[in-house]
């Protein structure tokens, strides 16, 4: 038996879905966060637990997973250094091929061929595939980058709830919303703040995309700035020359409908997710030679 095994690990969550050869989807799993922030034993811990969580979905052993190939994007992995270290980590696999969750976002939405995505999830990247290059345009981390993803919005909601509380700027029923997971009190938000993770901002992101569809005015300020952001990659990609263009990630779906019409009649569907994308890396292993 020959079995592959494709693992999409990004800020918010990961998922896994394993194959037969004949393509046959015979099991998926999800967990936690498993980027490079988390350190690589708990990298590992999390990758090993939804394989083994996708392994028994499928009713196989886990002596089986050394029949697997695999592959597995991972954000934050380009990082200097980073695939490197990871590489060095065991896995039970028969192969294992790695890439950033940029790439296998890519091999998904246009199933090997060449184009571009833009990622909008818990953070935002951009990936060119053309030929035997590989172009990466932002994804330099959270709360350096990032824009347009859902946590540079929770974030700025953040901002703006703490400027309502003190009465620098009108309250709203997004401010109220944000500011009553804290009691409505700052100093409980601040700590909250010290220690949030990327993950953490971007869970507000759906009920910060819910206000602005209801016309709450920092909401729309907030998205509309987004969207700005979006709108830019989307240009700076297409001067690539790039012969199609997908939106990818969680957040994308919410945010297409704010772009302005010219843009959005410039993006192509995806034909498939990051999940097949991982597939895909685990079959043919690296499409690109270069990356720059």
């Amino acid at each position: 038996m020959r079995y592959f095994l494709g693992i999409d690990a990004g800020g918010s969550h990961s998922r896994a879905r394993l194959t037969r050869a004949d393509g046959t989807v015979i099991g998926e799993a999800e967990a936690g966060p498993a980027n490079a922030r988390i350190g690589l034993e708990n990298l590992r811990e999390v990758l090993m637990s939804v394989t083994l969580d996708a392994t028994a979905a499928a009713g196989i052993k886990k002596s089986d997973l050394s029949l697997m190939e695999a592959g597995m994007g991972i954000a934050g992995i380009s990082r200097p250094g980073m695939l490197q270290a990871f590489s060095r980590l065991e896995f039970p696999f028969r192969s294992l091929h790695l890439e950033s969750d940029a790439v296998i976002a890519n091999l998904g939405a246009h199933l090997g061929e060449d184009g571009a995505t833009l990622v909008l999830g818990t953070g935002s990247v951009a990936y060119i595939k053309m030929g035997k290059v590989g172009i990466t345009i932002g994804g330099y981390g959270f709360p350096i980058s990032d824009e347009g993803s859902g946590a540079a919005l929770g974030l700025s909601a953040m901002r703006h709830a703490l400027r309502a509380l003190d009465g620098r700027t009108r309250p709203t029923p997004l401010s109220a919303a944000v500011t009553a997971k804290f009691d409505h009190d700052t100093g409980r938000a601040i700590k909250w703040m010290d220690e949030a993770t990327p993950g953490d901002y971007a869970a507000f992101a759906p009920m910060i995309m819910d206000y602005a569809e209801k016309n709450d005015e920092i909401a729309r300020s907030i998205v509309e700035d987004a969207v700005k952001h979006v709108e830019r990659f989307i240009e700076t990609i297409l001067e690539k020359g790039v012969p199609r263009c997908a939106l990818a990630g969680g957040l994308s779906r919410r945010l297409q409908p704010w772009l302005r019409e010219r843009t959005a009649a410039k993006l192509t569907g995806a034909r498939g997710d990051s999940l097949d994308g991982a597939l895909i890396l685990a079959r043919n292993g690296p499409s690109t030679d270069v990356d720059l």
